[in-house]
């Protein structure tokens, strides 16, 4: 079977959510990089799907309200 192709990234993450982690994949006897993917392939897979998005059309319905109630709004806001 071929080796998958890798990317190595950076990250910039609070040091004591990496240290947490790091402790996780220690206890379990597996690498950080294995828990990051896992919670990666967790998060693309259940979470982000669940996520409420909202369809292109109903946005574009929402920025034509927006555009044509402009003044009406701003007279609201004051």
């Amino acid at each position: 079977m071929a080796k998958e192709a890798r990317k190595q990234v950076g990250l910039n993450m609070r040091a004591t959510l990496y240290d947490d982690l790091a402790k996780l994949a220690k206890d379990n006897g597996q690498t950080t990089t294995y828990v990051l993917e896992q919670a990666a392939e967790h998060y693309i897979r259940f979470v982000a799907p669940t996520q409420s998005v909202v369809r292109p059309e109903i946005m574009a319905h929402v920025r034509r309200s927006v555009d044509k109630n402009r003044k009406l709004l701003q007279l609201l806001a004051e």
